[in-house]
C-alpha cells in the first residue's frame, strides 16, 4: 500500500482541526516557518510557501501563510488570488450544498470551516474594494451579508466604510455611535 500524501492527510483530517493548524505535515510546517524567517528574501520565501501549498493543497495553513505573505507585503492582487483559492478549499470542505441557506448562528460563531469561509469572503471583499473592483467587492459583501446576517465576522464595517465614502468628516459622530452589524438598507 502506498504511503499517504499530504493531500490524503488533508482529506482525512477534519477541516475544523486543519483550520486550527492540526494535521499539518512536518515538512510543510517547516517550509512555512522557514519562509517566515526570510523577510529579506521575498522571492525565496514565496517559493517555499508555494511548495508548502503544493504539498498540502487542501490544508488551510499554507493558504493562510501565503495570503498573509502577499497581504502584508502589499501585493493585493496575489493576495486576492489566494483568497479565491481559499474559498474553493473551504467550499470543498463544506460540501456542495453550502450557501444555499445561510449557516446557523452557532455555525457562524463556532464551526471552523464556516468561519474560514466567511473570513475569507470578508478578505476578498476588502481586497476587491482596495483594488478598485467595486463590482466584485460589493458582490462579496452582499454574499457575506446573506451568509452572515448576524455579522459574526465583522463584515458590516466594510459596508459602513464603503457607504461612508464621500461623506464629510462632520459625520464622524454618527459613525462612532453606530451599532455593530449590518445596516437595514443593506450593502451600498
Amino acid at each position: 500500500m502506498p504511503a499517504a500524501t499530504a493531500s490524503d492527510t488533508d482529506l482525512a483530517l477534519g477541516f475544523d482541526d486543519a483550520a486550527l493548524g492540526r494535521g499539518l505535515p512536518v515538512e510543510v510546517e517547516a517550509l512555512i516557518v522557514q519562509a517566515g524567517a526570510m523577510r529579506d528574501a521575498p522571492q525565496q520565501a514565496e517559493a517555499l510557501l508555494q511548495r508548502a501549498r503544493r504539498l498540502a493543497p487542501r490544508h488551510p495553513a499554507p493558504l493562510i501563510a501565503l495570503y498573509r505573505f502577499h497581504f502584508y507585503g502589499h501585493r493585493l492582487e496575489p493576495a486576492r488570488d489566494v483568497a479565491l483559492q481559499a474559498l474553493a478549499v473551504a467550499s470543498e470542505a463544506l460540501g456542495p450544498g453550502f450557501g444555499r441557506v445561510p449557516p446557523t448562528l452557532p455555525q457562524a460563531r463556532h464551526d471552523a470551516a464556516v468561519r474560514f469561509y466567511l473570513f475569507t469572503l470578508k478578505g476578498l471583499a476588502y481586497l476587491s474594494l482596495r483594488l478598485g473592483d467595486g463590482v466584485a467587492g460589493r458582490a462579496a459583501l452582499a454574499e457575506l451579508r446573506r451568509l452572515d446576517p448576524h455579522d459574526c465576522v465583522g463584515g458590516a464595517v466594510l459596508a459602513e466604510v464603503l457607504a461612508r465614502q464621500g461623506r464629510s468628516d462632520d459625520d464622524d459622530d454618527a459613525w462612532s455611535q453606530r451599532p455593530r452589524g449590518w445596516r437595514e438598507e443593506g450593502v451600498s
